[in-house]
């Protein structure tokens, strides 16, 4: 990790209409707290995320590789044995135990990013670059990679994602949030919906073996409203194909909080750990079992070395989008 200081760090604040807050993290482009208020009008930070900034730039935090609300990349998620192929060029990236993951060593999510643009008023913005080099990391080409984030009147908060670059590359771009709308405690009492009727199948590593499994009398299928529960989660859901749907529902019958996620990807990856690291200080109380979910929106792992994914190579002249939505609503 490139050496960080604390006075490097810069949080930025959007606020609506309705009070809710959301602030981001530079480095990493990180969504650090989101805060609103529940259905009986208490104050709820749905982000689970170490307590304060410079939490994030410590060995501590980077051994534990959980990417706290970050923007992963160059390509999120795993390539098998960190090697992939673009036209007769072969390419190796940093692995551990055969797996290169989240972009590797020193990925997205461990860099400081580039503040461009603030916006306050109705509807608060902020976009963040970086400039991932050619090679970093062993990936080609220059890479020029922009995130907004924007907070709307009637709390949608959206994230765009955009890339181009100067030689052909790979992407993968996604926001790892870990998600609780009680604020508090466990998710096993959160209703989860995925619109998707089919995962992929993965080995032993987790690395898919290019087969899809169906859903349909899986234990697995969110496909209606079904209580999270203890069910731990690590899942790519491949998302039915209309953008205008809802890809993914979380609702917590505690708070009233309701999170409607929508995307142009072709995935999201489910993620449900059993716990987190309870050496780190978090910003909220959270249980010792299933903490938390991340819903990341994105490509299929692996996706490079697989022809019946979807490409996953950007080449000079074309741009990148990930387009990623989450609404928020109270039942009152």
């Amino acid at each position: 990790m490139e050496h960080i200081e604390k006075k490097d760090l810069k949080l930025i604040t959007l606020r609506n209409k309705n009070q809710t807050e959301l602030e981001i993290l530079n480095f990493g482009a990180t969504l650090f707290s989101l805060k609103m208020d529940d259905s009986s009008g208490k104050r709820v930070n749905v982000i689970v995320s170490p307590k304060r900034p410079e939490d994030f730039i410590t060995a501590h935090y980077k051994d534990y590789e959980k990417f706290f609300g970050a923007s992963t990349g160059r390509f999120s998620g795993r390539i098998n044995k960190g090697e992939f192929k673009i036209g007769k060029e072969r390419y190796s990236l940093p692995q551990k135990d055969g797996v290169h993951l989240h972009g590797g060593d020193d990925g997205f999510q461990y860099r400081l990013w580039e503040v461009e643009e603030e916006t306050s008023g109705a509807n608060p913005s902020v976009t963040l670059s970086y400039l991932s080099k050619d090679r970093e990391e062993g990936y080609p080409g220059n890479l020029k990679v922009l995130v907004n984030y924007t907070l709307s009147e009637e709390d949608k908060l959206s994230i765009t994602y955009t890339a181009e670059t100067d030689k052909e590359t790979i992407v993968n771009l996604t926001n790892h949030t870990y998600l609780n709308l009680n604020g508090e405690g466990s998710v096993s009492d959160h209703f989860l919906f995925i619109n998707a009727d089919k995962i992929l199948e993965t080995d032993g590593s987790k690395l898919p073996t290019g087969d899809l499994i169906n859903l349909r009398k899986h234990p697995k299928n969110f496909g209606s409203n079904k209580l999270i529960g203890n069910r731990p989660l690590d899942d790519t859901f491949v998302l039915n194909s209309d953008d205008e749907e809802i890809s993914a529902r979380l609702f917590s019958p505690i708070t009233g909080i309701k999170m409607e996620m929508r995307t142009n990807q072709d995935a999201i990856i489910a993620f449900c750990p059993e716990e987190l690291p309870s050496s780190i200080n978090y910003q909220t109380s959270i249980s010792e079992e299933y903490p938390s979910i991340c819903l990341k929106a994105q490509n299929f792992p692996d996706a490079p070395n697989f022809r019946n994914f979807p490409s996953a190579v950007l080449a000079p002249g074309q741009k990148y989008i990930n387009e990623i939505s989450l609404s928020f609503t109270v039942k009152k």
